[in-house]
């Protein structure tokens, strides 16, 4: 796999987080915990692309 479709899959993934806490913010189940863990792994996708996407 080269890097830049490694980036553009990490990019769908982050995106796709996007949506499920979107989602679990407006469902009445979710908890904080939940939220804030689905949070913490986008943050994670965004590091890893953000570091892959950095000049070398």
């Amino acid at each position: 796999m080269s890097l830049s479709s490694h980036v553009e899959e990490l990019k769908k993934k982050h995106h796709a987080l996007s949506l499920r806490v979107e989602e679990a913010q407006r469902a009445p189940g979710s908890t904080d915990q939940e939220i804030a863990e689905l949070k913490k792994q986008k943050l994670k996708l965004k590091e890893q692309i953000e570091k892959l996407s950095a000049p070398a």
